[in-house]
């Protein structure tokens, strides 16, 4: 027998279906919920709605909008020549916090996952093959994540675009900015030794 009624227990599974979010977290959501005023519950159930209807993807990144083009694509302040690959638009979204790429995004909205059943065909890799086809970028960076997905990816995709003559690279990778060396595993020095730079 529940405790709460059954559609308290409806909101709280939706919650704790949500990623990062456990049974505990979304008791404490659902009760938060729950105490908002009329208005506020309406305002927050009418911005999921907004945003269900209204954010798709960009035309030409993939990345999220409620245009027809994002801001980045949009942009005339941005190299259109540089395409840096993203997994997810959180990828992106850290890349900008930085403030030092001036390129422009395409986002696969995945990566691929033989484990999971992802393959090259669930990923916005076709978009990516017809704009380097265009002629019109210079560089593609891969920004995967430096996991087995991800360099599979970076891999799959590295090898789709050569026939292109288009300048491929990928984000060094290396020792974090207050790390330590006695705590990094092999991979990671290995790769911190390989992407020395001058000094």
């Amino acid at each position: 027998m529940s405790l709460f009624p059954s559609s308290l227990e409806t909101l709280i599974d939706k919650l704790a279906s949500l990623p990062g979010v456990g049974a505990k977290s979304a008791q404490r959501l659902a009760f938060h919920i729950l105490a908002l005023s009329d208005d506020d519950a309406n305002a927050f159930a009418d911005a999921i709605r907004d945003a269900k209807g209204s954010v798709h993807r960009c035309r030409l990144c993939q990345n999220l909008t409620d245009d027809e083009l994002c801001p980045v694509c949009a942009s005339p302040r941005r190299d259109s020549g540089i395409v840096c690959v993203v997994s997810d638009p959180k990828g992106a979204l850290a890349i900008e916090r930085a403030r030092e790429y001036n390129g422009v995004y395409h986002v696969l909205h995945g990566v691929i996952s033989p484990m999971t059943g992802v393959t090259p065909d669930d990923l916005c890799i076709r978009e990516l093959a017809h704009r380097v086809a265009s002629g019109n970028v210079s560089e593609v960076i891969m920004a995967t994540n430096p996991d087995t997905e991800g360099e599979t990816t970076a891999r799959y995709i590295s090898r789709l675009l050569a026939p292109f003559g288009v300048k491929i690279t990928r984000l060094a990778y290396g020792i974090p900015v207050g790390g330590s060396l006695e705590f990094a595993d092999d991979a990671t020095l290995t790769r911190a030794l390989e992407g020395r730079l001058d000094y």
